[in-house]
C-alpha cells in the first residue's frame, strides 16, 4: 500500500464553518476554481468539494454541483471528488442525489459517528445504496473512516458487495472530529493495522491541531495526505490560513523532504483507477 510519490487531496471548504466566520473561506464558483487552480500547482492531484449557496449555505442543489464539477474540470486536471456526506443536516435521500453531477470520485463514509455536538448519520443501508450507485455510475469511492467500527465496516461491505468501479480500494482516515478517533499517530498506525487486504491505498486528514501530526504520520506510515480549510483553519499558533494553497504547499514540501514528492494529477488518476470523463 506504500507509495514513492503522495496522493495530496485538498478539501478547501468543507460544511461547518460560516463565511462570515471566515471570510477567505472559498465558497463561490469564482473562488473554487481559483483555489483549485492555485492548489493545483501547489501539488494537490484531487479535490474534495463541498458546494455552497448564494448566501454561502451548504447546499447540495445539483445545478451547482454539475458547475463546480465542470468549472473545475475545464481549468484544471485535478480528480474531482464530490462530498456525499454534505452537511451534518442533509437527509439522506438527498445525499444519494450527489452522484447525479457525475465526479471522478465520492466521499463514502462507513458508519454513523458523533461530530461535536450533531451526529453525521451513515445507516448501514444508506452506505450500502450509495455503494451499489457508485458501482453503477462508474464513480471510484473514496471510503472514509472517522473510527475503527468504520474500518470493520469497510470489511463488511466489501465482503459482501465486492470491489468498486476500477477495482482500487482507496481509503481515508479522518481523524481528530470529536466523536471519531483522535488525531494521533496511535491511532492512525491501530486504523492501518486493522484495513481490509483489498485496500490499495490509505490517506489521513487530522482536523484542527492535529493536523500536523497526521500529516507525519501518515507520511511515515506509506500514506498519503488530505489538507485543507474544510479541516484546519490555523497555519500556526496565531497565525490563520489565508489560502488553502498554504496548506497543500506545506504538505508538498514536507512529502519532499521525506522522499515521497507530491503525485501528478496522471500518477493520481492510475492510483484510483479513475474514469475519464
Amino acid at each position: 500500500m506504500s507509495s514513492a510519490a503522495t496522493l495530496i487531496t485538498v478539501a478547501p471548504t468543507g460544511a461547518e464553518v460560516a463565511k462570515s466566520d471566515a471570510p477567505q473561506l472559498p465558497t463561490t464558483l469564482e473562488e473554487l476554481v481559483e483555489t483549485a487552480v492555485r492548489c493545483e500547482a501547489a501539488g494537490a492531484s484531487m479535490i474534495h468539494l463541498h458546494i455552497r449557496d448564494a448566501d454561502h449555505r451548504p447546499t447540495l442543489d445539483h445545478g451547482l454541483l454539475k458547475a463546480s464539477v465542470d468549472a473545475i474540470r475545464e481549468t484544471t486536471d485535478l480528480v474531482v471528488q464530490l462530498s456525499t456526506g454534505g452537511s451534518v443536516h442533509d437527509p439522506l435521500d438527498l445525499r444519494l442525489t450527489v452522484l447525479d453531477a457525475e465526479p471522478d470520485s465520492c466521499s463514502l463514509t462507513c458508519g454513523t459517528t458523533n461530530f461535536g455536538d450533531d451526529v453525521f448519520l451513515n445507516p448501514w443501508p444508506f452506505v450500502v445504496q450509495l455503494y451499489r450507485q457508485s458501482v453503477e455510475r462508474e464513480i471510484v469511492p473514496e471510503f472514509e473512516l472517522f473510527d475503527l467500527g468504520h474500518v470493520a465496516a469497510l470489511r463488511r461491505l466489501l465482503d459482501t458487495e465486492g470491489l468498486p468501479y476500477g477495482g482500487a480500494v482507496h481509503v481515508d482516515l479522518v481523524t481528530g472530529v470529536p466523536g471519531g478517533m483522535p488525531g494521533t499517530a496511535q491511532a492512525v498506525a491501530a486504523a492501518v493495522s486493522m484495513l481490509p487486504p483489498q485496500v490499495t491505498s490509505w490517506s489521513a486528514t487530522g482536523i484542527g491541531r492535529t493536523h500536523l501530526p497526521v500529516l507525519a504520520a501518515a507520511l511515515g506510515g506509506g500514506g498519503h495526505l488530505r489538507v485543507g480549510m474544510e479541516d484546519n483553519l490555523v497555519y500556526a499558533k496565531g497565525r490563520p490560513v489565508q489560502h488553502n494553497d498554504e496548506l497543500v504547499s506545506r504538505a508538498a514540501e514536507v512529502a519532499t523532504i521525506l522522499q515521497r514528492p507530491p503525485m501528478t494529477t496522471t500518477q493520481a488518476r492510475e492510483l484510483l483507477h479513475v474514469k475519464r470523463r
